[in-house]
């Protein structure tokens, strides 16, 4: 007997990943939390967590967090919202953890971003924008000129 798993169940948690990150994709803005996801696909919270990073690099609260982050520099470039009022709108419940995730991203805080970025789409296709802009994962932010003086 092999302890290696069917194709068939490969391909069945493969679809269970799917709907998971989908659902993170849509509902980024509500409480959602590993339990709640793998309840969601039938799946205990450990071995979500697992197959969510072999198949995607990544655990499924930074994938959702990077969801987030992403929004939020979106509004943040926007303008017309404060950096606390990004904070909630995305769905984070601590300005601070949101705040030292964004800086992990991004490379800067996100007031800091929001002042440099607010115009720097102006004119941009939202395609295009929304390449340019997409953070970086992973912490794999360049350092900015003050870490390295």
């Amino acid at each position: 007997m092999s302890s290696r798993p069917s194709t068939a169940t490969s391909l069945r948690d493969l679809a269970r990943l799917r709907r998971v990150r989908d659902r993170i994709d849509r509902e980024y803005a509500q409480p959602l939390d590993v339990e709640a996801l793998a309840r969601g696909v039938h799946m205990s919270a450990g071995h979500l967590s697992r197959q969510f990073r072999l198949a995607y690099g990544e655990s499924p609260y930074s994938y959702l967090m990077t969801r987030r982050i992403e929004r939020a520099m979106a509004l943040l470039r926007r303008g017309d919202l404060g950096v606390t009022d990004v904070c909630f709108e995305v769905g984070c419940a601590s300005l601070g953890t949101f705040t030292t995730r964004f800086t992990e991203l991004v490379g800067i805080s996100p007031g800091a971003y929001r002042r440099q970025q607010a115009q720097a789409t102006a004119g941009m296709p939202s395609c295009v924008a929304r390449q340019v802009t997409r953070p970086i994962r992973n912490r794999e932010a360049a350092p900015s000129e003050a870490e390295l003086d």
